[in-house]
């Protein structure tokens, strides 16, 4: 075994869990994260807490979904609601959870009913609630063969990136960050400029949340949600929206009052609106976030890893988190990530000053969290 993953998981149960002996929680992965699996059941001996294994495939997922049909919807709640019971029941023994990403094909949910799994996240958002607010948890992706080729990179090359994102010193990032969480604590007024966007929203007295390793793996960003009707202007990212399968390329969205009134991308426009209209939540921001992990240098088609990037940024539609929450609700939470690192550019302003242009932090006090080569 790789004596880092025996580092990794000892940081995941004791930093990012904080389990005590006696605790219950999941380990849910693929099977391709075996390695990984036997390490978190390994230290859970060491610190006397007690793993669940819980492993998912996409595949098997996919003839799940397939059993449904989206025009009788009266069928599945009826079926759902039976899991609703069993999963209510489990979560009341589990004191947290690892959930472990794993892609052997990532466009494998594509085949599914996109109605289909929209109805499914929305029955099943009660237990999505009890896991993400009730409880200890964090998640992470196992790099696979399927990873690398999409991110053009050989798999030694993907694994390494993998653990050095990972494992990066959270007791010192979160130190850089507090002047950032300052900051942002005392900012109205956001405006975020570069290649075909300009949008302004208020952040004025939301929570400030930094995140250091306690929810993601690998991690680096402070998030918090704009005023739910404060955004107006427009963005365009740089970079696709990975999701349930389904990939949308350079995003384009328009604001009114904090609603998307227009919706675009390269591929395919009538998915992503598809998307949005899950629920009147999912044209409403849901989080706004800055990436600090200068590990994570260049996007690799994966969301975790592309939304901590040194030098980004990201405006999320969708649900908001308990722990910053604007007011806005929605079954989706959609991650859509905008580098402003050269050769894309861009700046952040807070109240009229610029805070950060092209992917570096200007303020003195913010430096801290720029990359120590530059």
């Amino acid at each position: 075994m790789d004596t880092r993953l025996r580092k990794l998981a000892k940081l995941l149960l004791t930093h990012s869990l904080r389990l005590a002996p006696g605790d219950m929680f999941e380990i849910n992965g693929g099977i391709l994260a075996k390695p990984l699996i036997k390490a978190l059941m390994l230290e859970a001996r060491q610190i006397g807490a007690i793993p669940y294994v819980r492993l998912e495939d996409d595949e098997l997922n996919r003839l799940f979904f397939d059993s449904f049909d989206p025009e009788q919807p009266e069928k599945m709640e009826a079926t759902i609601s039976k899991q609703l019971d069993w999963e209510r029941a489990r979560w009341g023994h589990l004191a947290a959870h690892v959930d472990i990403g794993v892609d052997e094909n990532d466009a494998e949910l594509s085949a599914a009913d996109p109605k289909t799994i929209a109805m499914y996240r929305q029955l099943m958002k009660p237990i999505r609630d009890i896991r993400i607010d009730e409880r200890k948890w964090v998640y992470l992706h196992w790099p696979t063969m399927a990873d690398a080729q999409k991110a053009g990179m050989c798999y030694d090359d993907l694994y390494e990136f993998f653990l050095n994102a990972a494992l990066v010193d959270y007791k010192l990032m979160r130190s850089a960050m507090q002047p950032l969480i300052e900051l942002m604590q005392n900012t109205d007024l956001v405006r975020i400029v570069g290649s075909g966007t300009d949008i302004s929203f208020s952040i004025k007295g939301m929570p400030v949340v930094p995140c250091f390793g306690e929810r993601n793996i690998p991690d680096g960003e402070v998030y918090t949600a704009p005023i739910k009707d404060s955004a107006n202007g427009r963005i365009t990212y740089n970079t696709a929206l990975h999701m349930l399968g389904r990939h949308y390329q350079s995003p384009y969205l328009e604001f009114e009052n904090g609603k998307i009134v227009k919706a675009a991308c390269e591929n395919d426009t009538e998915g992503l609106n598809r998307l949005l209209d899950t629920d009147e939540g999912a044209r409403y921001l849901g989080e706004f976030a800055i990436g600090t992990n200068n590990e994570v240098n260049r996007p690799i088609g994966n969301t975790l890893y592309d939304e901590k990037i040194g030098g980004s940024f990201h405006l999320t539609p969708g649900n908001a988190y308990a722990s910053a929450f604007n007011g806005n609700k929605s079954a989706l939470h959609m991650d859509i990530v905008c580098l402003q690192t050269p050769p894309y550019g861009g700046k952040i302003y807070f109240d009229g000053n610029c805070i950060r242009k092209d992917g570096l932090f200007t303020l003195p006090e913010l430096k801290g969290l720029n990359p120590k080569q530059r």
